[in-house]
């Protein structure tokens, strides 16, 4: 059986978001057969990243399945075939110059596309279609990131029910400095805490637990 790769995947992602809309709106599509298809329009004249997320949950409990290899291509997609059921819920995670922003969440819609189905299950019957899915390289961190500004901002809006910490390092690991017994549900730190640019580490506790442990970039200021 011959065996085709990223090409037909592409040419099938391309004809199924044809018609959606731009983002931050996207689609998604219950294909019949554990296959559900997210896809969008992008409009954007630069974009740094565009992240597929899903969950059990409406507000909480997301994870990334897929970064996308090119954020900016006009006319993008993925085809979900391991979600655990058709109940799931799907955004997007979009990182632009100025920030980033999470699309609404959305539950897929059977697609009552007849001709799609067909071609989709006469391509199986045929030819194996094993999409190459590129795992991401850096997803960043919802509680501590560099703002639109360049400077390192900590999110942390149930700071005062909880008792957070946060340990800086370099990018290699060697410890810089430690903020303790965190109140503020924002706060913005001064790039002079970090003596040059480049990438930095954290680790953010709730007491003694671990929350997350990530990096950020600070871009060098000319």
């Amino acid at each position: 059986m011959k065996k085709i790769y990223g090409p037909l995947f592409i040419l099938l992602i391309s004809t199924v978001v044809s018609a959606q809309d731009t983002l931050p709106k996207f689609s998604v599509k219950n294909a019949g057969n554990n296959r559900y298809i997210i896809g969008w329009v992008n409009n954007f004249p630069l974009l740094k990243q565009i992240s597929i997320q899903r969950s059990h949950d409406s507000l909480k409990n997301y994870k990334t399945i897929l970064s996308v290899a090119d954020p900016n291509a006009k006319q993008n997609g993925f085809v979900d075939a391991k979600a655990p059921n058709d109940h799931m819920y799907y955004r997007l995670f979009i990182a632009l110059d100025s920030g980033y922003v999470f699309t609404a969440a959305k539950k897929p819609l059977f697609d009552t596309s007849s001709s799609f189905d067909l071609a989709i299950d006469k391509i199986k019957d045929t030819i194996t279609v094993k999409p190459i899915i590129k795992k991401p390289d850096f997803v960043p961190s919802f509680y501590v990131y560099t703002n639109k500004d360049g400077y390192v901002y900590i999110n942390l809006p149930d700071a005062d029910r909880k008792k957070y910490r946060i340990r800086f390092f370099e990018d290699d690991e060697s410890f810089l400095f430690e903020i303790k017994n965190i109140k503020e549900s924002g706060l913005t730190l001064d790039k002079t805490n970090f003596m040059h640019a480049g990438w930095f580490r954290f680790e953010l506790y709730n007491e003694e637990t671990l929350v997350e442990k990530n990096k950020f970039f600070l871009a060098k200021e000319f």
